[in-house]
This record gives structure tokens, C-alpha cells and sequence, in this order.
């Protein structure tokens, strides 16, 4: 009987336990499916029931997408004189059905003064404020956590910025515009400006241990990232078969102040309308285009050479602030004696065959480096270091510039392709650390687009290596990276040049060997009246090439007088002197001062023994008292009325971009495509004139400070769920048959 009883309690507990895994299994099942509808209708979906058009970013639940928000921009320029202020306005249309917080990178000029933010929801206008970085940023995330619609600015590098706009509704249409102020380059008698489209990929160097204790005390070991902030500048990028995103339409109007000659564009196809001497209306031929390489605006006098010293002036607040621009004269006998005087030349060349060179990129970079080997003379010193993933030296040392060695050259280059990745670090360290030849100057000549994000390496490496090296950067593609550009040619005391088709090859290249080949203007500085009280930026000055033009700012008390500028013209002394009182009146000149003395600042803090504390200060202080985002402030606008019902979740995508044009996808990233970057898109939407909503815009709205919260995850994986519970619902059944026996 004790026997029996047992087996009869064995029974019942077998019979219970498989009841209760059968509504277990069941409950887990019918749970999982109700969840999956409710993602397969909010902000998660499977690629199959993606809308034709629209564009599906990866979520955190692999086989589930989130819709992104697409972006269309307007951009107009407005060309007076040297000064260009541009408008870009950027239209966030959310496609999807669940609330979304869109965060899209993108460039500008790296000398850009960002002064402005505003943003419409429906009829509200809200203008944004300037704070400082961490306040911005605490001000932002405690509208997105209420609700409420909001827009940051930051500052990434001098030339990448993020806009973040949040709690963007169902179907709903948020503009934001931005305005920001910059100087038309000269360069001899040819005037330009250049509006970056697109971010290219950035290669960032790994992460790497390194044996420092006052890291991590415990181990003696810690990690060092030379790219900490490499989420905010690395976008998403579409495959180019998926078709282009982010249209932009583009208008510049242009008053250069003489008669124009030559007007031209690099590399969009435009239609331009004269409006009177002097001033020019320059559209894109088609309405809007993909935003996959930068526009470059070319302008010319009509007659003659360009002015070749110009002065501007403008009060704000009481304090006058001038712009000088000058280009030294070069008469033919100083020329003849320089030529005679110069020295011959030991030139190290740096050609980057990373993947993201391939295609037209590294077509350009070889013609470019043909074209130098070529143009060295008897007596110079030559070598070639190439590099993508390694670097390798094409000669053990320099060596002369001879037929044989040329040849040799010149067969090398030709088998020059493009793969791997970009250290471009240790190929910079082996050209600096070359010996160079005795009573030769040296020169470094970079061939790159410069897709790269840990730039402050590079720049700490400039300053600590260069000695006597001047560094020559030749931007080579559709996309490159102007800021690394100019600022390591400012720290090697060379110049930067741009080279975006394969057409300029010959133009631009024989106007950098004509820098190369003459002696540097040098010793240059300004002199203004006594007494007077000036704080001018840049400082120091740094030297100048053949045709080049000194640019200089200053703030200063008085508005009589003269300045002088002076310097040695090759072994020649020249002076210019301009009267103060007959400046020229320029609005904006006040917003490029700031943003030069930023500029100069930022420069000080790559020098050893910068006090960076004390220059912090001194930034944080610029850009707040003339209201420019920098790399210490930021621009936040937040609509006062809560629109996100606070039930509701709030997904974050980050906005595409499109692949620079020229550039190959599979030579980048390596495989193939995944299906996000796959992903169909809607034909370009035709941009709507977003410039009309934005000319009336009312007073800022109240912003309140609170602190930030960190974004929810949404979903959960919920397929391999569901399988779970029909295994457990299947191991009831067959329980419940052998209890039954």
C-alpha cells in the first residue's frame, strides 16, 4: 500500500507540472505574440513590412528595423565682398509611426562661425540659445525626457557637426535652420568658397593598451582611445545602390565688389543670372541633389589682376573690429633673385592607397604624384613612403633626383592601388624622423583625403616632429577632410591644396610646385598706430606662399592711423601700409574675428607647455560673448509645449549619409552590404523652398534646465521567444501522453 501511494502522489505532482509548463508554455507564447504585434505596428519592423521609400536603420533586436527620418536641406549663400554668410535649412520628415529622435552629422567649412539655430514645428517658431557645452546638453535631454521638441548643435571637430533633433511625432515635419559666417578664400586673382556636403567615412585607429599606472593603478595597464568621440563623427552610410538620400538645393548670391570675369563651378552643373556689375545669382541646374560631395564656387575680376590689399570695418557694441586682406607683390626681379638664391630641396612624398582612396581618388593622387616626380630639378632629393593599413618606404633614404631614379619612381606609382586601412600615423612619423640632406630645405607633400579621426594625434605629432620640415597637404576627392587639411598645413608652416576631379590635376598641382619651388614670404607681422590697443588674430602669422593673400583680424581702439604689414619677400624687405579711415564698412566682420581668435587658440593648445586651462577659458569666453558654437558651446532650442504623450517610447536613429561620390563601398568597408545599408529609398523628394517658413521667426521660447536621462530599449527579441515556448508547449504534450500510460 506505501508503494501504491507513493506512485499515486508521483502521479499527481507529474500530472501538475505538466499543466502548469502547458500554460506556461502557452501564456509565454500568446504574451510574445501579443508584443510582437504591438512592435510589428509601433517602432520596430521587419524588413518585409517596410513601406516602398523608406528607410530601415538596424535596432538593438537583431531581424527588427526602425524607420529613419529623412532629411532634405536648402542652402544659401550670400557673398559680400570677403564675407559669406550662409543659411542651411534642413527639413526632418519622420516616415515612421512611433515617436523618434533624429540625430544626423554633417559638415562645414572649418573656418565656419555657427552664430544661429532655429526651429518650426507646425506654426511655433523656436530660436535657440548659446550655452555652454555640458548646460546645452543637460537642457536638451530634460525636454526629450518631457516630451517636449527640441533641436542641439554641437560641435564635433572644427568642420563636423551633429544636429539632434528629438521627439519628432508620426508622419510629422520638423525645420531646423542654421547660419553661420566664413571669409571667400583668395588665392592670387581667383576667389572660392566651398560648401561640404557630406561626412566620408572615418578610419579610427583601435583602441590600444598601453602600461601607464596612473591609469588603472591595479594593473599598471590601461586604454587609450586616439578617437574618444568616434560615435559622434562616424554616420551610417547608405550603400550607393540603395539609391542617393539627404537632397540639397543650393543658391549663392554673389556680390564680389568689382566686375566679374570668370564664374565657375567645380563640380555641379549650375545656372547663373546677372543682377548688375559685380553681382551674380548661381543655382544648381537641378532643383536639389544628392548630398555626396562638396560644391566649390570659383570667381574671377573681370579685368586686370584682383585687389591685392583690401580693408574692412564694422562696430558692434562700441569696439571696432577690421579684417585686413593683402597679397604681397612678387615683381620679376625679385623673383630672378630668389631663384638664383634658392636651395635645392629634399622632398619626401606620403601617398595614402587606403580603401577609401580607391576608384577616382587614388587615379588623382597618382596623377598628382606623377606630376611631382616629373617637375624635380638637379640637385634635389627625393623619396616616396605610401601607406593604408602599413607604410612602406619606396627607397631606404632620399636620393637624387636623376633619370634612373625618377624612372624608378614613376613605375612605382603606376602600380600604386588602393586597399586597407588608414594609419596615417606611423607614415607621418617616418617621413618627419628622415635625416634630411645637408643645406637642402625639406618639404613633406601629403596626398590624402584625409579620412581620419584621430586628427589630434596627428596634429601632437606636427608639433613635436616637424623641426626645420615645411608640410604640404594635397586633398585629394569629392569629400576631404578640410580641417585636417588646413590645420597641418598651418602647423607645418606649408599650405593646403584641394583637388576634387581629375580635370584640376594639372591647374592645381602646377600652382603648388610654383609654392614649392619659391621661397615662403616670411617674418610677417602688423604694425598699427601708437597707442592704440589691438588684439589681432592669427598669432604669429604664419608664412605665405606665391599668391597666396594674409588674412588677419583684429579688434582695436583707434580709427585713425595706418597699419602696417611687413615681411621678406624671399631675401627682399617689403611694407604695405593701409589707412584706417578709409576701411571699407562690412557687416559680420566682428563674428570673424571671433571665430579667428577660436581658430589661433585652438592652434596654442597643440604647442608643448600650452596652459589648456587658461585657453579653455579664453575660448569659452570668445564664443559666448559673440554667440558661436565651438567646441566648448552649443546651440539648444526647445519648444515649451510637450508634444510626445509621455506613454509613449522614443526611439533613437541615427541619419544616414550618402558614400562621398567616387568612393567605393566594398574597398571601405570590407563585404558586402547590410541590409539596412540596403535598404530601399524613395526617389529624392523634391525640396520644398524650407527658406519661406523660416522669414518670420518669433522670440525664443522659455528653455528649462533639468537634468538628462538615458533613452529606454524598446523591444525585445522576441522571435526566438515564441520558439522557446512552443519547444516547452511541445515537452507538455508528450509528458501529459506518457503520464496518461
Amino acid at each position: 500500500m506505501a508503494a501504491w501511494h507513493i506512485y499515486s502522489v508521483h502521479i499527481a505532482l507529474s500530472q501538475w507540472m505538466i499543466r502548469l509548463s502547458l500554460f506556461a508554455g502557452l501564456s509565454f507564447v500568446f504574451g510574445l505574440l501579443i508584443g510582437a504585434a504591438s512592435a510589428s505596428t509601433g517602432e520596430l519592423k521587419r524588413l518585409g513590412d517596410a513601406a516602398a521609400g523608406s528607410l530601415m536603420l538596424e535596432s538593438t533586436t537583431p531581424g527588427l528595423y526602425v524607420e529613419a527620418p529623412m532629411v532634405a536641406t536648402d542652402v544659401k549663400i550670400s557673398v559680400s565682398g570677403p564675407i559669406a554668410r550662409t543659411k542651411v535649412t534642413q527639413r526632418f520628415h519622420n516616415t515612421s509611426d512611433a515617436w523618434v529622435e533624429g540625430i544626423y552629422v554633417f559638415p562645414l567649412p572649418d573656418g565656419a562661425g555657427v552664430d544661429t539655430l532655429k526651429m518650426q514645428i507646425g506654426s511655433r517658431f523656436i530660436e535657440g540659445k548659446i550655452e555652454e557645452r555640458q548646460k546645452a546638453k543637460a537642457i536638451y535631454e530634460a525636454a526629450k525626457r518631457e516630451g517636449k521638441k527640441a533641436s542641439l548643435l554641437e560641435q564635433q571637430r572644427a568642420n563636423i557637426f551633429t544636429n539632434a533633433v528629438a521627439n519628432i511625432g508620426p508622419g510629422e515635419t520638423v525645420v531646423v535652420q542654421i547660419e553661420y559666417q566664413d571669409v571667400a578664400h583668395q588665392d592670387g586673382d581667383t576667389f572660392s568658397l566651398r560648401f561640404p556636403m557630406v561626412v566620408g567615412p572615418r578610419y579610427n585607429p583601435a583602441p590600444v593598451q598601453t602600461h601607464l599606472v596612473s591609469l588603472d593603478p591595479s594593473s599598471g595597464f590601461g586604454t587609450l582611445d586616439p578617437v574618444p568621440d568616434r560615435d559622434a563623427i562616424t554616420p551610417p552610410v547608405l550603400h550607393p545602390d540603395a539609391g542617393p538620400i539627404n537632397p540639397v538645393s543650393l543658391t549663392v548670391d554673389l556680390a564680389a565688389g568689382f566686375p566679374l570675369g570668370e564664374v565657375r563651378s567645380s563640380y555641379h552643373p549650375v545656372t547663373m543670372t546677372d543682377k548688375a556689375e559685380g553681382h551674380r545669382i548661381i543655382s544648381l541646374k537641378e532643383e536639389s541633389v544628392p548630398a555626396d560631395k562638396d560644391f566649390e564656387l570659383t570667381w574671377t575680376p573681370a579685368a586686370g589682376p584682383a585687389p591685392s590689399a583690401a580693408l574692412f570695418h564694422e562696430t558692434v557694441e562700441g569696439e571696432d573690429y577690421y579684417l585686413v586682406m593683402l597679397t604681397p607683390p612678387k615683381g620679376a626681379d625679385v623673383t630672378d633673385i630668389a631663384e638664383k638664391k634658392q636651395p635645392a630641396r629634399d622632398i619626401t612624398f606620403v601617398i595614402d592607397t587606403s580603401g577609401s582612396m580607391q576608384g577616382t581618388s587614388i587615379r588623382q593622387a597618382r596623377d598628382s604624384l606623377a606630376m611631382a616626380v616629373k617637375r624635380l630639378k638637379a640637385g634635389d632629393k627625393f623619396n616616396i613612403i605610401q601607406f593604408n593599413s602599413f607604410h612602406e618606404q619606396l627607397f631606404p633614404q632620399s636620393v637624387a633626383a636623376s633619370y634612373t631614379n625618377q624612372q624608378t619612381a614613376l613605375s612605382y606609382i603606376q602600380q600604386l592601388d588602393a586597399s586597407g586601412g588608414t594609419e596615417m600615423l606611423s607614415a607621418l612619423t617616418e617621413a618627419l624622423s628622415a635625416t634630411p640632406a645637408k643645406k637642402h630645405l625639406r618639404q613633406v607633400v601629403f596626398l590624402t583625403d584625409g579620412a581620419i579621426g584621430n586628427e589630434t594625434q596627428l596634429f601632437d605629432t606636427i608639433t613635436r616632429m616637424r623641426r626645420d620640415a615645411r608640410i604640404f597637404m594635397v586633398g585629394i576627392g569629392s569629400a576631404p577632410n578640410s580641417f585636417f587639411m588646413d590645420r597641418a598645413a598651418e602647423l607645418g608652416r606649408g599650405s593646403a591644396t584641394h583637388i576634387g576631379d581629375l580635370s584640376q590635376v594639372s591647374e592645381r598641382m602646377s600652382a603648388l610646385f610654383e609654392k614649392l619651388e619659391n621661397p615662403a614670404v616670411t617674418n610677417l607681422q602688423t604694425d598699427w598706430p601708437g597707442g592704440a590697443t589691438v588684439e589681432a588674430w592669427p598669432a604669429p602669422i604664419p608664412d605665405l606662399y606665391q599668391g597666396e593673400t594674409l588674412v588677419v583680424a583684429a579688434k582695436a581702439s583707434s580709427t585713425s592711423g595706418e597699419v602696417t604689414i611687413s615681411g621678406t619677400d624671399g631675401v627682399t624687405p617689403w611694407k604695405a601700409a593701409l589707412p584706417l579711415d578709409q576701411a571699407q564698412s562690412r557687416s559680420g566682420i566682428a563674428k570673424v574675428w571671433a571665430r579667428k581668435k577660436i581658430a589661433s587658440l585652438e592652434l596654442l593648445n597643440r604647442y608643448p607647455g600650452a596652459d589648456r586651462e587658461a585657453i579653455d577659458k579664453a575660448v569659452l569666453d570668445v564664443a559666448l560673448t559673440h554667440g558661436l558654437v565651438s567646441r566648448l558651446t552649443s546651440l539648444v532650442a526647445v519648444d515649451k509645449t510637450p508634444s510626445r504623450p509621455s506613454e509613449e517610447p522614443l526611439v533613437t536613429t541615427d541619419v544616414p549619409t550618402n558614400l562621398p561620390a567616387g568612393w567605393d563601398f566594398e574597398a571601405v568597408f570590407g563585404g558586402a552590404a547590410t541590409p539596412a545599408q540596403m535598404a530601399p529609398t524613395a526617389p529624392m523628394p523634391v525640396m520644398r523652398k524650407a527658406q519661406a517658413d523660416l522669414t518670420q521667426m518669433a522670440s525664443a521660447a522659455p528653455i528649462q534646465v533639468g537634468a538628462g536621462l538615458a533613452l529606454p530599449r524598446t523591444a525585445t527579441g522576441w522571435q526566438s521567444k515564441v520558439l522557446l515556448g512552443l519547444v516547452l508547449m511541445l515537452m507538455s504534450l508528450m509528458g501529459w501522453r506518457w503520464a496518461r500510460r
